[in-house]
């Protein structure tokens, strides 16, 4: 059993994932102590029905509560309306971007996880954990200590993360995977070895550009409500005077190709290659590719 010794606030970024999740049944065994007051799950509003499924599996254990958090819409109808979660400019996705069809140019600049997961997460620690005022100062000799589901073999996000939470010395960034050495695949073992029963996907938006031809193919063949709000989102980023393309003078695309995702090539193969070509770190880990 961990016991790192620290003192203060604690809360962990649930993304639903395989790490996280593996972290909050943890907590949940006792673990890992400190014990945390919660874990946070920031919603999009966006991801695949099984990851819906399998954050009310674990809301059902028991554990330490899960709160779900959101801006309070779907980032895909704030896309779709050219807007952000505040109704202003637009936040855009790393969307590819073509001078025409099936000729990729670039990717467009991500704003989505900003203000989608990371300050959805801040708010709540803020106003709910802390019981601050929008735009009062974090009182001095407050510490949040927030747990991420970061493995040994993403140890890079750790310090992307530890990073940008330089300024805010309120928080302290806390990594019990990496701490403990273990990896994404001693995660699935560690899963397996607890009894979860069924698969803990991964965590992404349904129309997420981060994707392998593999995960568009089984979005598309396990998950017809979520292959049909991605071609719906990546159609509508293609939309004439929308605000999401407006100054582009290329069009834009979810799928790498950039052919409109309903006729865009993906390949084929069985459900390794699944497991094997994810794009492991794009995962919301409570923040999208962090």
């Amino acid at each position: 059993m961990i016991d790192n010794g620290q003192s203060g606030r604690h809360v962990l970024n649930l993304g639903a994932g395989v790490q996280s999740t593996t972290l909050y049944l943890m907590y949940l065994r006792g673990e890992i102590q400190p014990q945390i007051e919660c874990a946070v799950f920031a919603d999009t509003g966006e991801e695949p029905t099984a990851v819906y499924r399998h954050l009310d599996w674990l809301r059902s254990l028991g554990g330490p509560p899960i709160v779900v958090r959101s801006t309070g819409g779907r980032l895909g109808d704030d896309l779709r309306h050219g807007r952000n979660s505040t109704g202003q400019r637009f936040a855009s996705i790393p969307a590819y971007t073509a001078e025409r069809e099936g000729a990729k140019a670039g990717m467009v600049r991500r704003q989505c996880t900003k203000e989608y997961k990371i300050e959805v997460i801040e708010r709540f620690i803020r106003r709910e954990m802390l019981g601050l005022k929008k735009g009062q100062r974090v009182p001095k000799g407050v510490l949040v200590h927030q747990s991420y589901g970061i493995s040994l073999d993403e140890a890079g996000r750790s310090v992307r993360i530890r990073h940008r939470l330089e300024e805010r010395s309120w928080i302290a960034p806390v990594f019990p995977l990496i701490e403990r050495g273990m990896t994404r695949g001693d995660c699935y073992g560690w899963l397996t070895a607890f009894g979860v029963p069924h698969e803990v996907q991964k965590s992404a938006c349904v129309f997420c550009p981060f994707k392998s031809n593999a995960e568009w193919r089984r979005l598309r063949d396990t998950d017809p409500d979520g292959w049909a709000r991605a071609v719906e989102i990546d159609s509508a980023l293609r939309v004439p005077g929308n605000v999401v393309n407006r100054g582009l003078d290329q069009k834009l695309y979810v799928h790498r190709s950039c052919v409109p995702l309903d006729r865009a090539d993906l390949g084929s193969g069985d459900d390794r290659q699944y497991h094997l070509n994810l794009n492991w770190t794009a995962e919301c880990a409570g923040l999208c590719g962090v």
